[in-house]
């Protein structure tokens, strides 16, 4: 059996979310969205789950921090080359998302930022597969 990850992010308006993510081309799984949360394929074992504040807070005990003011994780997405790392961002920026940093070139990986609407960092990769023994 292969794991599956499910992160799960805290949106301020879960339209908004699903409609900057769909610009970025995922999809979402209709048997597990609705109103409240959306679940978000990034690929066939790994999933992102938008939920609103008040879906979110039924699974915590602390506050839900604002992602705008503070950095709590950064969401790493490796991707097939370099190009893709930059049509990601480039999508993301156009749909009204930020870029906080210049891109990272150190040799052997490529590296960008970009944050959503709500504030959650995601860091679009691509490492050069020869480099990893």
């Amino acid at each position: 059996m292969s794991t599956k990850l499910f992160v799960n992010l805290p949106v301020r308006d879960l339209p908004r979310s699903k409609a900057f993510y769909e610009a970025l081309g995922f999809t979402f799984n209709p048997q597990f969205t609705d109103d409240t949360a959306a679940a978000m394929v990034i690929s066939e074992h790994n999933y992102a789950m938008l939920l609103t504040h008040a879906k979110f807070e039924k699974f915590v005990t602390k506050p839900i921090p604002d992602a705008r003011a503070t950095t709590g994780v950064l969401i790493a997405l490796s991707l097939p080359n370099p190009e893709a790392v930059d049509t990601l961002v480039t999508k993301a920026l156009d749909a009204g998302g930020k870029e906080p940093r210049p891109k990272q070139d150190h040799g052997f990986m490529v590296q960008r930022t970009f944050e959503d609407p709500d504030g959650h960092t995601w860091e679009p990769f691509y490492m050069d597969p020869t480099f990893v023994k």
